[in-house]
């Protein structure tokens, strides 16, 4: 069960740290069992622990959320990192994604959001924050030059396939889309799956940011 689950909080306020870690605890959302101020010290951790979730800030001192990303997930294939933001850190988004992290949550959201993607990213799904999305989305359709050449390559999705695009770029979990669509949770995971074959996407985070970009989906 998640709440048992053990968690490593990355960054560099420790009154912030302190208030998630409170706040993960006390809602039964995990265990923290250990903290870091920057990406260097949480290396070092890294060695002794084993978390089943890591909660990354992007900007710190000594080395950033980026080089820990990328070195920790060399160290610890499959590691579980949900990156906790603020929306001026848009810039990062894409190195972060490509580095293999599996999340997205801004330090701003309320309890709930942060539940559902702790709860999301320990369960092996992607999670992008609401208020995140919007903002991306409203980015992209801003740069007329964010469109590419897609020549065929929408020409090869079913309906079903679409839908469930829509219901991934809104926000929803595999399990929520499945409960909409009255069918079963493998069945959205292996539209999800044609779907990251299709994009040539190598998970649903890349999935969400290429369906925006290049506007196959409708908000």
């Amino acid at each position: 069960m998640y709440s048992n689950s053990k968690i490593i909080i990355v960054d560099d306020h420790l009154m912030f740290r302190e208030g998630i870690k409170l706040l993960i605890e006390t809602e039964g959302m995990g265990k923290v069992i250990a903290e870091a101020d920057n990406g260097q010290d949480f290396l070092r951790l890294l060695e002794n622990n084993n978390p089943d979730l890591v909660l990354m800030d992007i900007e710190m001192p000594v080395m950033g959320g980026l080089e820990a990303t990328i070195k920790a997930l060399i160290m610890k294939p499959g590691l579980k990192i949900l990156v906790l933001t603020m929306l001026g850190n848009k810039d990062n988004y894409t190195a972060m994604i490509n580095a293999g992290v599996l999340g997205f949550v801004l330090k701003t959201s309320g309890k709930k959001e942060l539940e559902k993607a702790i709860k999301t990213v320990i369960g092996g799904e992607s999670y992008f924050s609401n208020e995140l999305l919007r903002s991306i989305i409203v980015d992209f359709g801003k740069q007329s030059s964010a469109v590419t050449n897609l020549s065929g390559i929408d020409k090869d999705f079913t309906d079903r396939e679409l839908e469930i695009l829509q219901y991934l770029c809104l926000g929803l979990t595999a399990t929520e889309i499945a409960g909409k669509l009255f069918r079963s949770i493998k069945t959205i995971e292996a539209h999800r799956s044609k779907l990251l074959q299709k994009t040539n996407t190598k998970n649903t985070i890349n999935l969400v940011l290429f369906a925006i970009k290049n506007k196959l989906v409708k908000f």
